[in-house]
């Protein structure tokens, strides 16, 4: 989760491409270069253990738009592929 934040944060498309599960990865993605993602806050964690198939994490992301402050609160759900953890979707 904090390495797919930090390539929102950075603008690293391939990144997030990559580890999107292939179930649930779109053709092509484009980030909005006006959002500035500043923090991450980790709220919860279920499963996502070293035996574990799946995994969520709820957070809390901020940014900045156009010098105003918001955030995202998800709750995402992680899927193990060819032996690494997958961004599936949001609950």
């Amino acid at each position: 989760m904090r390495s797919r934040f930090s390539a929102y944060a950075v603008g690293d498309t391939g990144y997030l491409l990559r580890t999107w599960h292939s179930r649930t990865r779109p053709a092509r993605l484009a980030l909005d270069p006006a959002h500035r993602w500043t923090r991450l806050d980790i709220l919860d964690t279920d499963r996502g253990g070293l035996f574990d198939t799946t995994g969520t994490v709820e957070f809390r992301a901020h940014y900045r738009q156009s010098g105003h402050p918001g955030e995202l609160h998800e709750r995402s759900r992680f899927g193990r592929e060819d032996g690494q953890w997958r961004y599936l979707d949001a609950e």
